[in-house]
């Protein structure tokens, strides 16, 4: 999923030096909500193994 984050960045910055703001403004809103997305799941794989080895 970062991995999606980040060609989007990619797509969103080379359409920003092109002179496309809407498809760039697209392109950086869909990498930020991937980017959190993978931060919550990030987060939760870490908290989630420790629930399991105290039960």
């Amino acid at each position: 999923m970062l991995s999606w984050a980040l060609t989007f960045l990619v797509i969103a910055l080379i359409a920003a030096v092109l002179g496309f703001g809407g498809v760039a403004g697209a392109a950086t809103g869909i990498a930020q909500i991937l980017f959190y997305a993978f931060l919550v799941l990030f987060l939760v794989s870490l908290i989630v193994p420790h629930f399991r080895k105290s039960v």
